[in-house]
């Protein structure tokens, strides 16, 4: 993505927060003729053991058997992983004179991945009991009542993958270059939407950090 120095973030936690509190991603790969191809998902973030070439992080998913990605995976193992944190509009009213214009301010991660496909049942059922337990622990139950013949059928309508990540980039656009609009933009995005409370959230800590 374009990154200007201003708007990057080296901070590895910073990243992994962000991936874990918005974990709704998009996979991004090429299909057969050479076109992107998009699908939305939830990943589970997994710390594992640094190998060469990688950073010792790695994102756990399935996609439906039906959906061709898994095949662009196998074919082309090299993806794009984004993830979207809170975003807003940023008025111009914010800067104390006229000769600016609208913006919009974000946090986002994009990791370079690595794809192996994770076909064998009791692998798959481990990664969906990683999944579970991100978003409700007390399903796990549910899960193993519902008998061995039906979990392996439904098992059997998935593919997983383990998405290695080989390269991260995390951008943190909250208009760091323009200090003189800070106090306004805060007050403003303090008083707003889900999103733009969380963006003031974020700018208190980043200005904590300083």
């Amino acid at each position: 993505m374009y990154l200007p120095r201003h708007f990057e973030s080296e901070d590895a936690a910073l990243a992994r927060e962000l991936m874990r509190a918005h974990p709704f991603a998009s996979l991004i790969s090429t299909d057969d003729d050479g076109l992107p191809f998009v699908t939305h998902l939830p990943l589970h973030l997994e710390e594992q053991p640094a190998a060469e070439g990688d950073t010792g992080l790695a994102l756990l998913g399935h996609c439906a058997r039906p959906n061709p990605h898994w095949r662009y995976l196998h074919q082309r193992p090299r993806a794009l992983v984004t993830f979207l944190g809170p975003h807003a509009y940023l008025s111009p009213r914010v800067y104390p004179d006229r000769q600016r214009v609208p913006s919009w301010n974000y946090l986002a991660v994009h990791c370079t991945v690595q794809a192996s496909l994770v076909e064998e049942p009791e692998a798959k059922d481990r990664l969906l009991k990683q999944l579970i337990g991100d978003h409700e622990p007390a399903y796990a139950a549910q899960w193993r009542g519902l008998g061995e013949d039906f979990q392996h059928k439904l098992l059997a309508g998935i593919v997983g993958f383990e998405l290695r990540i080989t390269a991260l980039q995390c951008k943190v656009k909250l208009n760091q270059h323009r200090p003189e609009a800070h106090e306004a933009m805060k007050a403003g995005y303090a008083q707003g939407s889900e999103d733009e409370r969380a963006l003031a959230r974020w700018m208190d800590r980043l200005q904590t950090r300083r």
